[in-house]
């Protein structure tokens, strides 16, 4: 890499790496998912979104700053400290789910479903969902055909629009309020389990695991900005995921506080689009739908211009005889074929893997953020990672829709897992992770003392 002096940047240019990163981070799934909480939670609210602001907002947060500390260039190089092989699988499982499996897919169907599909007749559904994947996806391979304009067309353009929106949404609910939050019904899983299940409501984001993806878009920006040294990509990576996540943090406290503020009118909606169609029907009617079906493609798009440029500049970086614009030719291609199973569907083949996957990001990306202290060493990562592994690969078979969860072998499985500890709650790889990072440093430090001693020997 070239070594010569970087440009410095001015604030103004931190805060525009700090916008791409939350157009990046915000889609659909972030608008709806904290307001279902709200009302899921009713008055005890706070403590859900001090659980859905962990996976939600820090795990994202240090998923930015792992990408910084190991001055990595994606997906790829966190999982590199336990071999390539790894490395490229978990690559390939990230960008799978976050991409043209179900994340990507996602995007579209949301939009679509939350904002478009109450003005069209149930019996033309299909044909419609059909029409705007198309388009949404050929907009977004538009939006990322040049790898040096999504900087431009995120973080200057279509991000602004989408917040002044969401402005406007929060001034007139607060300024009319529909209920007291400290006083809203609550939901029994969330009587004594608010923390934990704003916890596992966080996994649906997808966001942790998009932060270790979206890392070589945003390095490959920064670097397009006059950022020449690792050293320095770094720094402004970490200072810039500080701005954005601070931001985030703040949109999803206020959606969650509106959540819990709606059942002074509604019931608990079935999930959250419906909930945003509720609030949005009861301020501004169909004006305000239109709004809404506006606010959420924009905030749709701009996620899947980045989740599309990030599977198409890993996937060329490690097979580079298919071009950039071909392979995002084929994630736009294939998330429009998805797509069109329709949100349900996605839905509920989608948590089974976020499940599995989300245990492993996180353990990796804790890894990564303190991998100065036991310098790198692939045995702390090879102990976590191992017995993370086993019971996340049970929480996902029991997270599956009910022809595999049901099952013989999913009741084999369901029976294994349970015997674990904390796994009523979703977290049964969590003391088996800590075990783990126990028996890799001790591993990790008997191997040091025996180096230094045998260097001594030799002295």
């Amino acid at each position: 890499m070239n070594k010569s002096t970087s440009n410095k940047l001015t604030f103004k240019k931190y805060l525009v790496v700090a916008s791409l990163l939350f157009g990046l981070f915000f889609g659909a799934g972030n608008l709806i998912f904290p307001l279902h909480l709200g009302q899921l939670a009713g008055k005890n609210w706070m403590m859900a979104a001090v659980g859905f602001l962990i996976t939600g907002v820090l795990l994202p947060l240090l998923s930015v700053l792992a990408v910084a500390v190991t001055r990595a260039d994606g997906v790829f190089d966190i999982g590199k400290p336990l071999g390539t092989g790894f490395a490229l699988v978990f690559m390939v499982l990230i960008h799978a789910t976050i991409g043209p499996l179900f994340g990507t897919p996602r995007t579209a169907t949301v939009s679509f479903t939350v904002g478009l599909s109450p003005f069209i007749d149930k019996h033309y559904q299909s044909v419609a969902l059909l029409v705007f994947s198309a388009l949404f996806f050929a907009a977004a391979f538009y939006f990322s055909y040049r790898e040096n304009d999504i900087l431009t067309n995120i973080g200057k353009i279509l991000n602004p629009v989408f917040l002044g929106l969401l402005f406007l949404v929060f001034v007139v609910a607060f300024a009319r309020p529909l209920g007291n939050p400290a006083t809203a019904p609550v939901t029994p899983n969330y009587v004594y389990g608010a923390l934990v299940n704003g916890f596992l409501e966080g996994y649906n984001t997808m966001d942790a695991l998009a932060g270790l993806a979206f890392g070589v878009t945003v390095v490959t920006a920064i670097r397009l900005m006059g950022q020449k040294s690792s050293k320095d990509v770094s720094k402004v990576v970490a200072k810039s995921g500080v701005l954005s996540m601070g931001a985030v943090a703040v949109i999803y406290v206020l959606l969650i506080i509106l959540g819990a503020m709606s059942l002074g009118r509604f019931k608990v909606s079935p999930d959250g689009g419906v909930a945003f169609n509720q609030l949005v029907n009861a301020y501004a009617g169909n004006f305000g739908q239109i709004v809404l079906a506006f606010l959420l493609t924009v905030t749709c798009l701009t996620t899947a211009v980045g989740l599309v440029a990030a599977f198409a500049q890993d996937f060329h970086n490690h097979f580079p005889k298919v071009s950039y614009h071909t392979w995002l030719a084929l994630s736009c291609f294939a998330s429009f074929l998805a797509a069109n199973f329709g949100l349900d569907q996605i839905i509920a083949w989608s948590t089974p893997m976020l499940m599995f996957l989300y245990p492993l990001s996180m353990v990796l990306i804790l890894l990564s953020v303190a991998s100065p202290l036991f310098k790198r060493d692939g045995v702390v990562y090879f102990w976590v990672v191992m017995l993370t592994v086993v019971p996340a690969l049970g929480d996902m078979v029991v997270a599956f829709p009910s022809v595999v969860s049901q099952s013989t072998f999913g009741t084999w499985v369901a029976s294994l897992r349970n015997a674990l500890p904390l796994a009523s709650v979703g977290l049964s790889w969590l003391l088996p992770a800590l075990a783990g990072l126990v028996i890799g440093l001790v591993v990790h430090v008997f191997r040091r003392k025996k180096l230094s001693y045998n260097e001594m020997e030799l002295d």
